[in-house]
């Protein structure tokens, strides 16, 4: 016998079936609560039309006749539909729900109660939500759901869950909720793990949520809702636990959602039984669900706090950066305040990094210079002092403070002794390059101290350290001071000694923001160094945007004076090659010309008031002359 059974209201979507006239003559039509006070024998196939819950009820005679089962879905019932690959023409989905079929699939219950989509305990954003609740809005739509998501994100807080798996294996640990699913639903908790399941293993799976930090999290909300991009891997905010038996005991009660309706509160006993249900789908269905019967559970919660230190920290409500973990402090710790400390092999290897530095300058050599950088340790102890700004820790603080301060006068002192035992006193462009500091120079010490910072606090990377030495070169400019120091040039020893401090400021600047960032600091602890290394990266500032000013100024002239033609009288006069030259309050213009013959005196000074009226501003002009035959 085959029975089509219908939820009580839905009068009008079996009259529309009805008159298809697909139903066979020998199926009867029936309410769903009378079917089930009839208890009806010889029962071959059931088709159903009505709310989840209704469905549920009906099921249960399905497994216990070992019979099949057809769903005739409703209008709004879209996310039923994906979930099972249903037609939406009423006319297929009629079809297929006459199909028996032999196929077997997983049946996934949650305290007891089927669970068709999903069940969730606790919070768990977006993880719980249905991709096309999205899917065909406009960009400035998903923009306005992010931003709605991501209030239910603020009001999070973690809870201390024990997770029990199959085989006894125990996990203790810290997530806001957890998403039950059993098929691929299209939610985007089953869209992170689409290759984990199986509808025929007789597994379920479950994707906890555990953001640490709302930073680590929002990226994976707006790469989700907005761009429309499935990460490639799970986020560091999420984990997953597949297996047939699943208890979940969070410390405090949370509530529990099955197939979107409140089913009490927690513990939750998430359980699957194998190949059980003869339901209708569509093809697709088989499509998006591997039929792979892998016997084997899968666990991945290994980045997710658990610890009792970090659980407790993140009870308090996510923080806005992450909070690293006792073993990440201990190792850093232990390795700054190291390098913070004076020792013999630290002043051996800049010395030698700095008459390698300064001779790589006399003969005006890049690699020279280059090697120098990366044999020179001053990062190291610039990296601690960050560190002791951030956390005010006295001891980390003075020890840099004191390693930095003794190296800087001995590579000032071995440059300028170096300087005045050569017999050259020659400006070269690698001295010159390092004598105009300006604002550019303070961004490649921000980056560069962001970049220090997070090699310092990750061992895997730790050999780039040599290369974020080399680019923001740190001993050079030293090396420059001292040179101008030996030759007693002042201006040359200042301008040298700006860029140093530039870098210093920059790079502890941005290192104490990288690691309070990376968890390494309360917000609070670190308020106070950051304050005190901002203002003076502003005294800092101000030489350095002057500079920066003067630089605009100069490529302008250069812009306007090069390949320019002047007419002086006789002849016609093109200026190439220009140079400002800036010699204390003087500026020259020093440039090539090229003349289709000798200038009088007074061509002469008609070419000096052109080019100056060009500019706008008074200047000495030296120039060359280049005669076109």
């Amino acid at each position: 016998m085959i029975f089509y059974l219908y939820e009580t209201g839905l009068e009008t979507l079996v009259e529309e079936v009805k008159a298809l006239t697909l139903l066979p003559d020998e199926v009867q039509i029936v309410p769903i609560d009378t079917f089930l006070t009839q208890h009806p024998e010889n029962l071959t196939h059931l088709i159903v039309s009505g709310s989840l819950e209704a469905i549920k009820r009906v099921i249960p005679i399905v497994l216990e006749k070992d019979i099949t089962l057809g769903i005739i879905p409703m209008d709004e019932q879209k996310n039923l539909r994906r979930t099972f690959a249903l037609p939406s023409k009423l006319e297929d989905a009629v079809k297929l729900a006459l199909e028996p079929t032999e196929e077997r699939i997983d049946l996934l219950y949650c305290n007891g109660q089927i669970v068709l989509q999903e069940s969730v305990i606790g919070e768990a954003p977006p993880l719980d939500q249905f991709e096309n609740s999205i899917g065909q809005k406009s960009w400035r739509e998903r923009l306005g759901h992010f931003w709605k998501t991501l209030s239910r994100v603020k009001q999070l807080k973690h809870t201390k869950m024990k997770i029990t798996v199959a085989n006894g294996n125990e996990m203790k640990l810290s997530a806001c909720g957890v998403v039950g699913i059993e098929y691929n639903n299209r939610t985007f908790a089953s869209k992170l793990i689409a290759s984990e399941l199986s509808v025929m293993d007789g597994k379920s799976t479950v994707v906890i949520l555990s953001p640490q930090s709302m930073l680590q999290y929002v990226g994976y909300l707006f790469k989700s809702l907005v761009s429309h991009l499935t990460p490639s891997r799970l986020p560091a905010s999420v984990g997953f636990i597949r297996s047939s038996l699943i208890d979940i005991e969070p410390q405090t009660p949370l509530p529990i959602v099955i197939d979107s309706q409140e089913a009490g509160e927690s513990p939750a006993s998430l359980e699957t039984k194998q190949a059980v249900l003869r339901l209708s789908v569509g093809e697709a269905f088989w499509e998006q669900n591997s039929r792979e019967k892998n016997t084997k559970e899968s666990i991945k919660v290994d980045h997710l706090p658990s610890d009792e230190e970090r659980i407790g920290f993140l009870g308090e409500g996510i923080p806005l950066f992450s909070h690293a973990s006792r073993e990440q402090y201990a190792a850093l710790f232990t390795n700054l305040r190291e390098e913070s400390r004076l020792s013999s092999t630290f002043l051996t290897l800049l010395i030698l990094s700095t008459l390698i530095a300064t001779f790589g300058l006399f003969v005006n050599s890049s690699s020279v210079i280059i090697g120098a950088m990366l044999l020179a340790p001053l990062m190291q102890p610039i990296i601690s002092l960050s560190m002791g700004v951030l956390r005010q820790d006295g001891a980390l603080l003075g020890s840099g403070a004191k390693t930095i301060a003794i190296g800087v006068l001995a590579v000032i002192l071995t440059a300028a002794l170096t300087s005045l035992l050569t017999p050259i006193e020659r400006l070269t462009p690698e001295m010159a390059g390092r004598l105009s500091p300006t604002i550019l120079d303070l961004f490649i010490a921000i980056v560069s101290g962001v970049a220090a910072a997070y090699v310092k606090s990750n061992e895997k990377i730790a050999s780039s350290l040599a290369g974020v030495a080399i680019a923001v070169a740190l001993v050079p400019p030293i090396a420059v001071s001292g040179i101008g120091l030996g030759w007693g040039q002042w201006h040359m020893f200042y301008s040298a000694f700006l860029l140093f401090v530039t870098n210093l400021v920059g790079i502890v600047l941005a290192a104490a923001l990288t690691f309070t960032v990376l968890g390494f600091s309360p917000l609070h602890l670190a308020r106070k160094g950051v304050m005190v290394w901002l203002m003076i990266v502003a005294l800092v500032f101000m030489p350095l945007y002057s500079a920066f000013r003067q630089m605009q100024e100069d490529i302008a002239i250069q812009s306007t004076l090069t390949h320019h033609t002047f007419n002086v009288g006789g002849h016609d006069v093109t200026l190439n090659n220009v140079k400002v030259l800036h010699q204390g309050e003087k500026e020259t213009i020093a440039c090539e010309v090229v003349s289709t013959g000798i200038l009088s005196p007074e061509e002469k000074r008609r070419l000096k008031e052109a080019i100056l009226q060009s500019i706008h501003k008074k200047a000495s002009v030296v120039v060359s002359y280049r005669y076109r035959l």
